[in-house]
């Protein structure tokens, strides 16, 4: 029987934009679930992530904002300077609670907020970065019984991150390049 996912989270910080832009670039258009991304930014960034990557996508990709319902086949990124949530009823929830792991958005905020919600029909993904956001939000997605991939340390543009994760989880799901990570989420979804 063919799992059943309800929803993907990833987390990139630097190199992230560049990771980003390959994988969706090579997304289908009809992915049947909402993907929810934290890259972290500076907190006066504007929204050219969003616009950029909806440009080389064939999804939806765009700003989240508070309070709007999760759509499949759409991709939303936290706004600067916001953590980005996934409240019970499937909304998007955006606060200016303190920095978790210096960050604001925190990858660890909206993994662990998604887990509670998707548990183990939630896919968690992280990828290069130079710090050890994203880790203990994997693990929790993995101790739900969610699917954890990794980017694949010896490719990312930055490794610590990734390396963090590994360190983390202990033994993620997967552990692939952005273009099998790609191809991985276009078969399974």
């Amino acid at each position: 029987m063919k799992r059943e996912f309800r929803a993907i989270v990833i987390g990139a910080s630097a190199g992230g934009f560049g990771a980003l832009k390959t994988i969706f670039g090579l997304l289908r258009e009809d992915l049947p679930v909402p993907i929810l991304i934290v890259q972290h930014m500076s907190p006066g960034t504007s929204d050219f992530m969003a616009r950029h990557l909806n440009s080389v996508s064939k999804m939806n990709v765009k700003e989240a904002d508070e309070k709007e319902s999760l759509m499949a086949g759409t991709a939303y990124i936290a706004p600067p300077n916001y953590h980005l949530l996934v409240e019970s009823d499937r909304t998007i929830s955006l606060s200016v609670d303190e920095r978790v792991n210096y960050s604001r958005p925190s990858i660890d905020v909206l993994f662990e907020s998604a887990s509670e919600v998707f548990g183990d029909a939630l896919i968690g993904i992280v990828l290069t970065g130079a710090n050890s956001d994203g880790s203990a939000g994997l693990k929790k997605i993995k101790e739900a019984g969610g699917l954890t991939v990794v980017q694949d340390p010896c490719c990312a543009e930055v490794p610590a991150m990734p390396q963090a994760a590994l360190s983390a989880v202990g033994k993620p799901d997967h552990v692939l390049v952005l273009e099998k990570i790609a191809n991985l989420l276009n078969r399974i979804c």
